[in-house]
């Protein structure tokens, strides 16, 4: 069996910083950007990597979730507890100082861990954590 992973979704709550931090400080390429009833579904991805996006999503026009729940998930999307993406670089120095160069909230610097990886987290507009990792070859 071969598997890969084609897409994965974060919550959203403001389309024009989200295309700003996806595709201005991320580099990604946005490669739709659909809107109904004035919410946008957005898909981005990296450059060169087809096979692989993030649907950046309205979390409120999810279906099924009562009040009560699309509460709970503003609460954690607003203390930045809700989502969290892993992307790869194979310099993380560089990476972490073109991401500063856009409007990031800047939750840890690039470090060695004591598990193994160099890593680097900040947060997107909408408070999902971002964390990048060095891999080396």
């Amino acid at each position: 069996m071969t598997l890969s992973i084609h897409s994965s979704f974060l919550p959203h709550t403001d389309p024009a910083a989200t295309l700003a931090f996806y595709r201005d400080t991320l580099g990604f390429e946005v490669r739709s950007d659909v809107e109904y009833g004035g919410r946008h579904w957005i898909t981005v991805g990296p450059a060169g990597q087809p096979g692989t996006s993030v649907v950046l999503y309205p979390p409120d026009a999810t279906p099924g979730l009562s009040d009560t729940e699309r509460r709970t998930v503003a609460e954690m999307m607003a203390k930045g507890t809700y989502a969290t993406l892993l992307l790869a670089t194979p310099d993380l120095d560089a990476t972490f100082e073109r991401v500063q160069t856009g409007t990031v909230d800047v939750v840890q610097e690039p470090m060695d861990q004591p598990y193994g990886v160099r890593d680097c987290a900040v947060r997107d507009p909408a408070g999902n954590l971002i964390r990048i990792q060095e891999v080396r070859s």
